[in-house]
């Protein structure tokens, strides 16, 4: 019984370490806010990945759904 007791204060400590840790980080840590500027092209907006395709080259067929199978 005495090394029960001797695990549940020790994770206690280590507990109580963290939050004090924790609490350390709030207190004394102030955040420097910034702006970020990120130049996003339309092709990286419109999700084409690859340059525009040939004439005469077929379209594949893309869905943003999965396709629905029967369960079995």
């Amino acid at each position: 019984m005495p090394t029960l007791f001797r695990l549940l204060i020790i994770l206690l400590f280590l507990g109580g370490l963290v939050y004090a840790g924790m609490f350390a980080l709030v207190s004394f840590v102030e955040p420097n806010p910034k702006d970020v500027t990120l130049k996003i092209t339309s092709r990286e907006l419109l999700g084409e990945s690859a340059p525009a395709r040939p004439t005469g080259m077929p379209v594949p067929n893309v869905t943003s759904k999965p396709s629905e199978t029967p369960a079995q």
